[in-house]
C-alpha cells in the first residue's frame, strides 16, 4: 500500500482526514457536523465522522490488543476499521490485515471496501493453499472457514504481525466449534478489532476475545469498549428514521390432527397459535402476502417520486417461498425482481447488480440480512418466521442507511408480538448476557459451561416442532404504524383510503416531520371512527355473514386501538376486558351479536372516559 499522509485538522476550513486523530475528540465542541462529510460511498470516506473519530483516538491513547466496537447498522463500521488497519500498517504495528466476515459476500465486499484505502485484500484466500500473493496485504475469510482448519491459520498469524478484524463477532458464537475455531487460529495475533452492529445473541454461547462483565444478577455481560447506537446514529443524521408498518389479518389452517382453527393476527394469542398464524399469513397462496406486497410496492412508487433509484427488499423464510413471492411482484409491477437464493458466487453478482441499478425489487433469502450493503433500499418487507432479536435487528439494519438529508426507510411486518415488541425497541442498546448459575468470573469456566450445555440451532419456526400444517385462507388488514416508540392509525382494510393516507408519506421526511404527520393522520381516523357507528349498522342488513363478521372486527379492532391511545393500555388487556364483561368466546370465534355487543361498549368507555 501508498505511503499515507497526514494533516492538521485544527487549521481553518479543514476537515480531519484517515489519520489526523490528535484533536478529534471535539469534534462537536468545535461547531463541526457530527457526521460529516454528509454523504460518503461506503468504504471511501475521506474523513472521519465525529464517533468514528473519538473511537480511534482512544484507539490510539489505550493503544489496546483487543478492541470492540459496537455501532448500529448503517454508521460506518467498515471504514473505521479500514482506517484503524491503514494507520496500523502505516505505523508499522502489523504487517498483516486478516478480516472473518460472517458470509462469502461480505469477504468480497471488504475487498473491494479496502482496495478504494489502498489496502488489497485476497477474497479467494483458502487455508490449504501455500504462500498468498506479496500483492496483498492480508486475506478475508468466513468464520466457517476458519473451522475447516484453524492450526494453519495460527502458524500464518505467528508468522507475521497480525490484525484479526472480527466482522459481526457474534458468529462466533453461532457453534462451539467456531468459537473454539476463532480461539486458537488468531489467539497469536497482534491486535484484534471485533466489530458488531448487534452484540446480542438469543442463546448463552461465549462469544471469543469478548470481555465479560459481572451483571450483579448471576449473569455475564458483554462490556464493548467503543458503543454508538441507533440512537445516537439517528440524533447526528447518520441513519435513516424507520416506520413499521404493521399487518394483521383473518387466518385459517389445518392442524396434524385434521382440526381447522381460525385466528386473527394481531390479537391475543398463545405462542403456538401465533406461530402458525404467522405461518399462514406468509402463504403464498394466501391473500395476505399478496396484499402486503402490493401495499410496500405502493409505498416504495411514494418513496421513488422523490428518491428515485429507491429499492425494495423481501427477505423470505426459504427458497420455495421467495420463488413464489418473486412471482407474486413480477406480476404486481410487471418488472422482475432481482432473487437471491443462496450464499454463492452468482448470487454476489445478483447483489452487486442490484446495488448498481435502479430495480424496484429485490427478494432473498437470509443472506442479505446482515452486512450486505445496498444503501439504495428504503422499503423492506420481513415475510420470514425467523423472530429472534438477533436477526430482526440485522434485518432492519439493511434499510437505516442514510445517503441524503430527509430519507426514511419503510419496514412492513406482520402483527406477531414479539416482532412488534422488537420494533418498539429499535434504539435500546443491548449487550449479550451469560446467564450463568453460581456467577461463573474466569474464562475457562464460562467455556466449561457452555460446553456442557447444549447447542441450540436458530430460533427459526422449526417444522417438526409444529407438525403437518395446512394453510387454508388468509387475508390481510392494515394494523398501525410504529415510529419512535410509538403506534398509529386504526385497523383498516388492506386497500382502503386510511391505509393509502399512510402508505402516501412523502419519501423524505425529517424524523420530527414524520411524527407529526402521523399524529395528524392518527387524528383524522378517530375522528372517523367515532362517528362511523350509524352508518356501520345501515350496512350490514346487505352483507353476508362473513363480510359482516369481517367488518365487525375490523371496527371493534379499530376502537380497541383507539382506546389504546387513549389509555395506554395493551390491545391485549382491552380485549379481554371486553370479553370479561360481556362473554363468549375470543373476538375470531365470536358471532356478530357479540362482536356488537363488544363494540357498543367500548364506545360507551369513550363517552363516559372509563372502562
Amino acid at each position: 500500500m501508498g505511503p499515507v499522509t497526514s494533516s492538521d485538522p485544527t487549521r481553518a476550513g479543514q476537515t480531519p482526514d484517515l489519520f489526523s486523530v490528535g484533536e478529534l475528540p471535539d469534534l462537536r465542541a468545535k461547531g463541526l457536523s457530527p457526521a460529516f462529510p454528509a454523504k460518503a460511498a461506503w468504504g471511501t470516506v475521506k474523513s472521519l465522522r465525529a464517533w468514528q473519530a473519538a473511537a480511534l483516538a482512544q484507539y490510539r491513547e489505550e493503544n489496546p490488543k483487543d478492541f470492540m466496537v459496537v455501532a448500529t447498522p448503517g454508521a460506518g463500521k467498515t471504514s473505521f476499521a479500514l482506517t484503524l488497519a491503514a494507520d496500523l500498517l502505516a505505523r508499522r504495528i502489523v504487517q498483516r490485515i486478516v478480516v472473518v466476515a460472517p458470509t462469502e459476500h461480505l469477504k468480497t465486499q471488504w475487498a473491494e471496501a479496502a482496495h478504494r484505502v489502498g489496502i488489497n485484500i485476497d477474497p479467494e484466500f483458502g487455508t490449504k493453499q501455500g504462500k498468498t500473493s506479496k500483492a496483498f496485504d492480508g486475506f478475508a475469510l468466513t468464520y466457517a472457514g476458519v473451522a475447516v482448519n484453524p492450526l494453519a491459520l495460527r502458524i500464518r498469524v505467528e508468522q507475521q504481525s497480525t490484525l484479526v478484524i472480527l466482522d459481526e463477532i457474534h458468529h462466533a458464537g453461532d457453534a462451539l466449534t467456531w468459537g473454539d475455531a476463532v480461539r486458537e487460529a488468531f489467539d497469536p495475533a497482534k491486535r484484534r478489532l471485533a466489530l458488531t452492529g448487534t452484540p446480542f445473541r438469543s442463546d448463552a454461547n461465549p462469544i471469543p476475545f469478548v470481555r465479560y462483565e459481572s451483571d450483579g444478577a448471576g449473569g455475564l455481560r458483554s462490556a464493548a469498549d467503543f458503543s454508538y447506537g441507533y440512537g445516537e446514529a439517528l440524533a447526528d443524521g447518520i441513519v435513516r428514521p424507520v416506520l413499521f408498518m404493521s399487518y394483521s389479518g383473518d387466518m385459517h389452517w389445518r392442524t396434524r390432527a385434521g382440526d381447522e382453527i381460525a385466528a386473527r393476527l394481531g390479537t391475543p394469542l398463545t405462542r403456538d397459535l401465533e406461530s402458525q398464524a404467522l405461518r399462514t399469513a406468509l402463504d403464498p397462496h394466501g391473500a395476505w402476502i399478496p396484499a402486503v406486497l402490493k401495499a410496500a410496492d405502493t409505498r416504495l412508487t411514494e418513496v421513488r417520486r422523490h428518491v428515485p433509484d429507491a429499492g425494495g427488499l423481501v427477505i423470505a423464510s426459504d427458497q420455495e417461498k421467495a420463488r413464489e413471492y418473486a412471482k407474486i411482484l413480477h406480476a404486481l409491477t410487471h418488472h422482475r425482481p432481482a432473487l437471491v437464493l443462496s450464499d454463492e458466487p452468482g448470487s454476489s453478482k445478483k447483489i452487486t447488480a442490484f446495488s448498481e441499478s435502479d430495480q424496484r425489487w429485490m427478494v432473498a433469502v437470509r443472506m442479505v440480512s446482515e452486512g450486505v450493503d445496498v444503501p439504495r433500499l428504503a422499503v423492506g418487507v420481513y415475510a420470514t418466521t425467523t423472530l429472534t432479536p438477533l436477526f430482526f435487528a440485522q434485518a432492519v439494519g439493511r434499510f437505516v442507511r442514510a445517503r441524503a438529508k430527509g430519507e426514511t426507510a419503510s419496514v412492513f411486518v406482520p402483527s406477531v408480538s414479539r416482532l412488534l415488541t422488537f420494533a418498539s425497541e429499535m434504539e435500546t442498546q443491548r449487550d449479550h448476557v451469560l446467564k450463568i448459575s453460581g456467577g461463573v468470573v474466569n474464562e475457562e469456566e464460562l467455556l466449561l459451561a457452555a460446553a456442557q450445555r447444549e447447542e441450540k440451532a436458530s430460533s427459526e419456526l422449526v417444522e417438526e416442532e409444529l407438525g403437518e400444517f395446512t394453510a387454508l385462507a388468509s387475508e390481510a388488514d392494515f394494523d398501525r404504524v410504529l415510529f419512535d416508540g410509538g403506534e398509529f392509525g386504526l385497523q383498516a382494510m388492506a386497500g382502503s383510503a386510511e391505509e393509502q393516507d399512510y402508505l402516501g408519506l412523502p419519501g423524505l421526511l425529517e424524523p420530527d416531520q414524520v411524527k407529526d404527520l402521523l399524529r395528524r393522520r392518527q387524528a383524522e381516523h378517530l375522528d372517523r371512527s367515532t362517528s362511523s357507528g350509524p352508518d356501520a349498522a345501515a350496512r350490514a342488513a346487505d352483507q353476508a355473514t362473513h363480510q359482516r363478521l369481517r367488518e365487525l372486527r375490523k371496527e371493534l379492532n379499530g376502537l380497541v386501538g383507539a382506546w389504546h391511545h387513549r389509555t395506554n393500555q395493551p390491545h391485549g388487556v382491552i380485549h379481554a376486558q371486553l370479553r370479561d364483561s360481556t362473554g363468549g368466546p375470543p373476538t375470531a370465534a365470536a358471532d356478530a351479536d357479540q362482536l356488537q355487543q363488544r363494540i357498543d361498549l367500548i364506545r360507551q368507555w369513550a363517552v363516559t372516559r372509563k372502562s
